[in-house]
């Protein structure tokens, strides 16, 4: 899967994200099952993200870091950014799935709550006949 397919899959999780959950109680949880398959899906595309992130700093850009480093003498905090820099995009999805995968875990409890109190108000409308 390329970067390219992953950021566009994330970007299909996020406007889902986006999107106000529904009032009828059977809609939310339909919208929380269909949030927890991004959830699972969001941490699986994370690992694989970090994982290309992890494989291009190792490979490319530590010679590249290495040559710089050795002609410069830049301090390591300059390196890091250098390293940020140059995996940029890869670090941008980083961070995007790390936020859909927060989002999700937010928008599940929400939908537990709601369904919650939709239960409660059940079973008192039920003690009340």
């Amino acid at each position: 899967m390329t970067l390219e397919e992953i950021k566009n899959e994330c970007a299909g999780m996020q406007a889902e994200l986006e999107d106000l959950i529904p009032n009828d109680i059977n809609a939310v949880i339909d919208h929380a099952k269909k949030i927890a398959a991004y959830h699972v899906r969001s941490g699986n595309l994370l690992a694989i993200v970090k994982k290309a992130y992890r494989t291009k700093s190792v490979s490319e850009v530590a010679e590249a870091v290495k040559k710089i480093a050795k002609d410069s003498c830049y301090a390591k905090e300059v390196q890091k950014i250098l390293v940020n820099g140059i995996a940029n995009d890869e670090l941008e999805l980083v961070d995007m799935l790390d936020r859909i995968n927060s989002s999700c875990t937010k928008v599940l409890d929400l939908c537990r709550s709601i369904i919650s109190k939709e239960k409660a108000e059940m079973a008192y409308l039920n003690f009340q006949k």
